[in-house]
């Protein structure tokens, strides 16, 4: 991805310089903080990459490239000094002008900062979240929302065109379960003397469906709730319409949308479950055995082959899942993403032989596997269960710590790894808590920017003729925010944007508590209150990919 103007012409002017003294262009130009802040500004490993064709030592090679830079009247504009550390590492100290630049451009792009960026925009088709439509958002799914929204912002950020989609899971055993339970528990409120089924569930979820199918219907069907086919319809269908409303309401106050539901029983009903088989063994791709119809899912790199349809004709999961991703992929979208939970990972080689097995590009289908995350409060865990009714709800958490402290702590560890979300850290209104640092980075900014309302629109003329370090590594890091949005999207990586807000916030607290704004020396004011700018806006568009509002006050 480009970066220019603000790290681009220093790519450029190493490239130049790189390729004049080895005799062929870098494959990258790689750019890094240098060691410690007294070597430089910005440093690169380039004449390593280039000692083994070049069969010179690194050394000497950075020695000549830094020579090259110095002589390079292009470099004038950028470079204040270049020396050569260790093996053949390049620190380069950047001139007052080119911050200057830096800032201004930060600055005039505001929120949009870093954005549009990717050169081969796709067209994606995102499905997240999904909870069957059984019982609520708890906080496993909510670790699937953030994570599929904050992704799916990001990619519409970088440029793609992504669709968000809802794939309910309203067929099949656990349905008819569900169904039951709310029969059952309406009985009951009719005054009938009926258990809920031993499998069924059991949440105070399910009295509450219960009560409203019964302020609609009242006790009509208070005899015959779970024996009589139409009234298990009823419950079964109507429980459904609540749930997925109830679900829908909390994503909804969790700033997560759809643009599409997809219905799993729409699938059924069309005849395309069972088309989808059948096509599967017309082309030998699924077979009859022990009365059951297996996807022969080992011809595709699968460590067995997996069933289709049970031995009693009840077909599986996956056997609607064949017909859902055929549909999807049959869509024309560039790129299928599904974002999955962390039980799902052998689904993975399966959803890949469903594509390859349609004719479709495997390769087109991304599977992101979300792993578990606990809450924990005084160090404990706490246990959930949805059928027991023991879960703890998105609603619970949004409760308990806000949806700006959800939205983050969710995110600011990779979807790959388990996460432990600490209660006790997230309720605190201190630095220690890393979404109200973030935060609070923002208000200062705010803050600052009030007590000069009449400059607020002024731009430096000039840069001032020294920077204090923690300007030049606040500008070093806004300058770094298109690479870290580059690494976030290509790696569907949300928690790499967190990470950067920490660390943005970290450099303007440094910047803040070292250095003075208003009221200094005019060129150096105007220069600060441009970087303030800068920096709210990079913050403020940081945050909302994530999802996190950006307070002017706190």
């Amino acid at each position: 991805m480009p970066d220019a103007p603000l790290l681009q012409p220093i790519r450029d002017a190493l490239a130049a310089a790189a390729t004049a003294v080895a005799g062929a262009a870098p494959p990258v130009v790689p750019l890094a903080p240098p060691a410690s802040p007294e070597m430089g500004d910005i440093a690169s490993p380039v004449a390593m990459t280039l000692a083994k064709a070049a069969r010179r030592p690194p050394r000497e090679i950075a020695e000549a490239i830094a020579a090259e830079l110095r002589g390079d009247a292009g470099a004038a504009g950028w470079l204040a000094g270049v020396e050569v550390a260790g093996p053949g590492f390049l620190n380069m100290s950047l001139a007052p002008g080119w911050f200057a630049g830096a800032v201004a451009a930060v600055e005039a792009a505001g929120d949009r900062h870093g954005a549009g960026q990717v050169d081969a925009p796709l067209d994606i088709l995102l499905e997240f979240v999904s909870v069957n439509p059984t019982g609520p958002v708890h906080v496993g799914h909510a670790r699937q929302a953030a994570y599929g929204d904050s992704l799916a912002r990001l990619l519409t950020f970088a440029g793609h065109t992504v669709t968000r989609e809802y794939y309910a899971n309203d067929h099949g055993r656990q349905m008819r379960l569900f169904g039951a339970s709310v029969a059952a528990r309406y009985a009951q409120l009719c005054g009938r003397d009926v258990a809920v089924p031993e499998d069924g569930y059991q949440g105070d979820y399910v009295v509450a469906i219960a009560e409203a199918v019964r302020s609609e219907i009242g006790d009509v069907h208070a005899d015959d709730a779970l024996t009589a086919p139409a009234a298990l319809d009823v419950f079964t269908r109507r429980g459904e319409e609540l749930m997925l409303a109830a679900i829908f309401g909390e994503l909804d106050r969790f700033r997560v949308s759809f643009d599409r539901v997809f219905s799993e029983r729409g699938l059924h009903e069309a005849g395309r479950v069972t088309a989808g088989i059948r096509a599967l063994q017309e082309a030998g791709d699924a077979y009859e055995g022990d009365g059951a119809v297996w996807f022969r899912t080992t011809d595709y790199g699968d460590t067995k082959d997996r069933v289709l349809v049970r031995s009693d004709g009840d077909s599986t999961y996956l056997a609607a899942d064949v017909a859902y991703h055929l549909d999807k992929a049959g869509r024309g979208h560039d790129r299928l993403i599904d974002v999955l939970g962390a039980d799902h990972h052998g689904y993975i080689a399966r959803l890949r032989a469903v594509l390859e097995a349609g004719g479709h590009d495997p390769a087109s289908l991304e599977v992101m596997i979300i792993q578990l995350v606990s809450l924990l409060e005084r160090g404990e865990a706490r246990k959930m269960s949805k059928r027991a009714g023991t879960l703890v709800t998105l609603g619970d958490l949004l409760d308990d710590i806000g949806v700006d402290a959800a939205r983050f702590f969710l995110v600011h560890r990779s979807h790959e790894t388990p996460l432990d979300l600490d209660l006790d850290l997230a309720r605190e209104q201190s630095q220690e808590n890393p979404v109200y640092y973030v935060q609070y980075a923002h208000a200062r900014v705010h803050s600052i920017l009030a007590q000069a309302p009449d400059r607020t629109g002024s731009a430096p003329t000039a840069p001032p003729a020294a920077l204090d370090a923690s300007e030049r590594a606040l500008v070093m890091r806004l300058a770094d925010w298109p690479t870290a949005l580059d690494e976030a999207e290509s790696r569907r990586a949300p928690h790499r944007v967190a990470a950067y807000l920490i660390d943005l916030a970290r450099d303007f607290h440094g910047f803040y508590h070292r250095c003075r704004v208003v009221g200094e020396a005019p060129d150096v004011e105007a220069f600060r209150l441009s970087l303030c700018r800068a920096t709210g806006g990079t913050i403020r568009a940081g945050l909302g990919l994530l999802g996190v509002e950006a307070p002017e006050r706190m």
